[in-house]
């Protein structure tokens, strides 16, 4: 009887270390599997029959133990390795790995499976696919406007590869910067003119000089200034401001001049030579003129002017692309000059191609606390009027300057002036031109006007116990009894799990040891053979014993 059942307990362990081969082959066969989970075998002791039970012991005998004859060996568990596989960089966006324990969640018929593998593609219809078997990725899919709903609620990853944003009129631009607050005024305060008049001069003749002068918007001016000679030592001096456009804006103005004997100016009109003052309180002009310097000698005709003592006016600015209903663009440029300590001019523009700016709300002014900060405005809430050509509506855009007291927007410092545009939330008509996914499952749809939304979300699950999956091929796994219920929630926190987009997860199948446990099979099965060969000879030679 013994010999009987060391042949079936050889036997046993030559199923069994045959069994432990093919998990080691089948290990080995998948080292290049995305995804794949490694399996190991363990083995147990069989049932053990008893050949005579212990006995406790007495008060004249001790005790003994039982006797057991075991009867081979059996499988004790097939364990599926749940460990991290490494990552190889595929730089396809659509390649996903997993880093944590959650699993993707796929639809295939109705049927919900899951897997590690996330070697990815969308099909012709949009769907995020397994390319394998045409398994459908599982997540939320975004609003129209680029919000993800809230919950876990389960859908196919669809994306509309033609999907347009409509244009997007601006509304609102958010300025930043610094204007210098030792900067000298904008407007010109003084204007002197210089040189002579050659007294050699014909009655008729006349000597020109012309310069630039500025308003409190930095808008030039041509101020021009003529000398006509009508008698000895005496001309008419006719002067005019005229804009860029050479319209007359003050004058022209005649005022007869006399010079004495020495060469100097003595008389304007017949009053004693000074100062003229040049003013207009609507356009923000306010110098002053001052030929008193001009003299009448016997050389030749040097007449020039200086400006504010050729100091350069401050104006600074910053130009923006804004966009209208029917996504155009147009340049809008924000211009501001100084005209006291503290306070600021700003002045807004577009093109004469772009449209129009209603002149009420083209402008305004803000005055800066002693700490650089804003102190008021005027408007308090800038917003300009925009009526665009080419048949857009029109539209009111408000000028963030920063909060009263604050320091995020523009400020009033030493520091020298720069001013920009941070932001606009104006944006023309675009389509879909890439996408990108994040960390987070956030399926990101870039547009070819610069702008970004979310199109989707990733979804992803997590069980009690992954090793109560079932292996299903195509990488994919179902759920046992074991299992537990799948934990769907959005990659990150919720889940312990983050994706790398562009890389896929490799087969966690280590190949030195794969190649051990394949010679510790071999061995074992070599061995059990040999307790089945040598049962064979000793019930040989039993039967031998009746000849």
């Amino acid at each position: 009887m013994s010999l009987i059942n060391s042949l079936f307990s050889g036997v046993s362990g030559l199923r069994n270390h045959q069994t432990m081969m093919d998990v080691v082959g089948n290990n080995i066969a998948n080292v290049n599997s995305i995804g794949y989970k490694g399996s190991r075998v363990t083995f147990a002791d069989a049932f053990n029959q008893v050949v005579r039970y212990g006995s406790n012991s007495t008060s004249s005998s001790g005790g003994t133990n039982t006797f057991q004859l075991g009867l081979g060996m059996k499988i004790n568990s097939i364990d599926r390795n749940w460990g991290q596989g490494t990552f190889q960089r595929t730089g396809i966006t659509t390649d996903l790995a997993l880093q944590g324990n959650g699993l993707f969640v796929l639809n295939n018929n109705g049927e919900q499976f899951y897997s590690r593998a996330g070697a990815f593609v969308f099909d012709a219809d949009g769907k995020l696919v397994n390319p394998q078997n045409g398994a459908i990725v599982q997540g939320k899919v975004a609003t129209a406007d680029g919000a993800i709903p809230p919950g876990n609620n389960l859908e196919d990853i669809k994306i509309d590869t033609q999907m347009k944003l409509p244009a997007v009129a601006s509304s609102e631009v958010t300025w930043g910067g610094n204007l210098k607050s030792s900067s000298t005024i904008t407007r010109s305060e003084d204007y002197t003119e210089n040189g002579n008049l050659n007294s050699a001069m014909a009655v008729g003749d006349s000597s020109t000089d012309t310069n630039t002068v500025y308003d409190d918007w930095g808008n030039e001016y041509t101020f021009s200034v003529t000398y006509e000679k009508t008698a000895a030592d005496t001309y008419d001096m006719t002067y005019s401001l005229t804009d860029s456009d050479g319209t007359a804006v003050i004058g022209p103005t005649t005022k007869s001049v006399q010079f004495d004997a020495s060469g100097k100016m003595s008389t304007i009109d017949g009053a004693a030579a000074a100062k003229i003052t040049i003013s207009d309180s609507t356009k923000g002009i306010d110098f002053d003129f001052d030929p008193t310097a001009v003299t009448q000698l016997a050389s030749s005709n040097t007449l020039s002017s200086t400006v504010d003592e050729n100091r350069e006016p401050t104006i600074v600015s910053g130009t923006v692309t804004i966009y209208d209903s029917l996504g155009a663009s147009h340049s809008l440029t924000l211009k501001f000059t100084k005209t006291s300590s503290n306070n600021w001019y700003w002045k807004a523009s577009v093109p004469a191609s772009s449209g129009t700016l209603t002149d009420s709300s083209s402008s305004g002014s803000i005055q800066f606390d002693t700490d650089g900060s804003i102190l008021s405005m005027s408007p308090s809430t800038p917003t300009i009027h925009f009526t665009p050509a080419g048949g857009a509506s029109g539209q009111d855009i408000q000028l963030n300057f920063g909060a009263i007291g604050g320091f995020d927007g523009i400020t009033q410092t030493s520091s020298d002036s720069v001013v920009s545009a941070l932001t606009q939330d104006g944006s023309a008509s675009a389509n879909l031109s890439n996408i990108n996914i994040d960390q987070y499952g956030n399926i990101v749809g870039v547009f070819t006007n610069g702008q970004s939304q979310k199109l989707a979300q990733i979804l992803l699950a997590t069980f009690k116990n992954n090793g109560g999956l079932v292996s299903i091929g195509d990488n994919m796994y179902s759920v046992s009894a074991n299992a537990g219920e799948p934990l769907v929630g959005e990659p990150g926190q919720n889940t312990g799990t983050t994706i790398q987009s562009g890389a896929l997860e490799q087969s966690n199948v280590d190949l030195s040891q794969e190649f051990t446990n394949m010679i510790v099979a071999q061995r074992g099965f070599q061995a059990n053979a040999r307790v089945v060969t040598v049962s064979d000879s000793i019930l040989q030679e039993i039967t031998n014993l009746v000849r």
